[in-house]
């Protein structure tokens, strides 16, 4: 496995992501970040993937604001920039810098041309969008923030999609929650999974207040799965 930082060169303008990939290649996968940018935590994502076979990029879609933001979720200081971020943050451009991190992987050597995406937090509801407005292949948001005022883009999803609801998210009401399940119930194109007594940040190991590891196996399991048949 190797892993670089790399320039995408995107509609907005050029920017940073970090790309870890498997000795002789493999399928792509974009990994969307937090409100925390392309931190060591999604790094650490990246290089998951890459042990797996997947060329796994983050890209850097905080770059229009502050480009390289790097912030620790359990850091309150950190957290709060985060937050600050996210008030600054442009979605739809975002998903154009996405598809532009989707056209970049494609066009790698290495890749066998197919591109899935997955995303945690602000990246759950960014992977909700990345489905609907992209070309990614395949999906998997984890606890995503907002969907529930998207959801008149879910006719959209062609491709195969998992969102990972956490039951016990203290940043999504289960108003919000509930709306989304009975909205997307019956696509044919969209898995949605529960996680009981999970709070949100549950896939993230080096936040132990959130962090549940049955959860998160279960879960990154689920996503191998799709990923290892969407992409082959």
């Amino acid at each position: 496995m190797s892993s670089q930082e790399i320039t995408i060169k995107g509609p907005n303008g050029d920017f940073m992501g970090y790309l870890a990939a498997p000795d002789g290649g493999g399928p792509g996968v974009i990994v969307i970040q937090e409100i925390f940018g392309v931190n060591d935590w999604l790094r650490g994502v990246c290089d998951m993937l890459a042990e797996q076979g997947f060329m796994a990029l983050a890209p850097d879609l905080f770059w229009p604001i502050e480009p390289g933001v790097q912030l620790d979720a359990t850091v309150e200081a950190d957290f709060n920039k985060g937050l600050d971020f996210y008030g600054k943050f442009d979605v739809d451009k975002s998903i154009e810098d996405i598809q532009a991190a989707i056209n970049e992987l494609r066009g790698r050597d290495g890749c066998n041309g197919k591109v899935g995406a997955t995303g945690y937090c602000l990246g759950g509801v960014l992977t909700f969008l990345t489905a609907a407005r992209t070309d990614s292949d395949a999906n998997v948001g984890y606890y995503g923030v907002g969907i529930e005022s998207h959801l008149g883009e879910a006719d959209k999803i062609t491709k195969p999609t998992i969102l990972n609801i956490a039951e016990e998210d203290s940043f999504v009401p289960k108003e919000a929650s509930d709306q989304v399940r009975a909205a997307l119930k019956g696509h044919e194109k969209i898995a949605i999974y529960n996680y009981a007594g999970c709070d949100h940040g549950f896939a993230r190991e080096t936040d132990a207040s959130h962090y549940d590891k049955a959860a998160t196996d279960l879960a990154h399991g689920r996503t191998l799965d799709l990923f290892k048949s969407a992409l082959a």
